[in-house]
């Protein structure tokens, strides 16, 4: 029997930006990103658990806490190696697969989830993503085992945030499949990840306008409504040639 969990890795350090993960995007009611993001993992149902893959250092204490408020599993893992942090979170919780999905973006396509998820277990596949969407959006779906390999057998640069780069660079390794996507979607002039204050101004601005259905605000819309509102992209836009760059690594 398969088992599916959502491996989430956070940290506060951030160049950028400190504490992506538990910026507010709804500071009157509390709700961060990363609030956004679990309770939306929540309504998936073929994901059976959430484990915090928490970076080690005493500023990712709050992790820990939050972790134990609201009833997640969680682990302590090297702040580089985020691969090994997603392997310990698969093994804490004794799945047979992963899903991840990066912790400071809060929008999801979370309706291929189930569908991706059937398809990743019919056809035993070792790896599905969700590639060419906009940034920030998309997801990907993991054996263990094969997270497990990647680690063992990869090299420094495999061993690092850059979690699926090793399967990616060797396609005859393993069976993988990217999921098909609408031309609509394939958006370089939008991002949705909170890496720059311009970027939170954005996803504040997004869930604001969309919380009344929150968690599942649909990735569509929000494309829709960024379209008229182009003072919303102009933000985003000296950043968008950057992410993309390193979107699928």
């Amino acid at each position: 029997m398969r088992k599916l969990i959502a491996a989430l890795a956070v940290r506060n350090k951030g160049s950028r930006l400190y504490g992506k993960p538990l910026q507010n995007l709804d500071s009157k009611e509390g709700v961060t990103v990363l609030d956004q993001i679990v309770d939306l993992v929540k309504t998936v149902p073929c994901i059976e658990g959430i484990v915090l893959g928490i970076s080690e250092g005493v500023e990712n204490e709050t992790f820990v806490e939050y972790a134990e408020n609201n009833g997640l599993d969680h682990i302590r893992g090297d702040e580089k190696d985020v691969l090994k942090r997603l392997v310990l979170c698969g093994e804490k919780a004794a799945s047979t697969d992963v899903f991840r999905v990066t912790t400071e973006s809060p929008f999801k396509h979370f309706e291929l989830i189930e569908g991706a998820w059937e398809l990743h277990v019919r056809n035993d596949h070792d790896a599905t993503f969700l590639d060419q969407v906009i940034d920030g959006t998309g997801f990907e779906l993991f054996k263990l085992v094969a997270l497990q390999q990647s680690h063992r057998d990869g090299e420094a640069r495999h061993r690092s945030e850059f979690c699926a780069l090793y399967i990616r660079e060797h396609p005859e390794l393993f069976t993988i499949h990217r999921l098909a996507v609408e031309a609509e979607w394939q958006r370089r002039d939008l991002r949705l990840t909170v890496d720059y204050p311009e970027d939170l101004i954005v996803c504040r601005e997004v869930y604001r306008h969309f919380k009344d259905r929150a968690p599942r605000i649909s990735v569509p819309e929000i494309t829709r409504f960024l379209d008229v509102h182009p003072e919303l992209v102009a933000l985003v836009a000296p950043y968008c040639e950057e992410g993309y760059n390193t979107m699928n690594l």
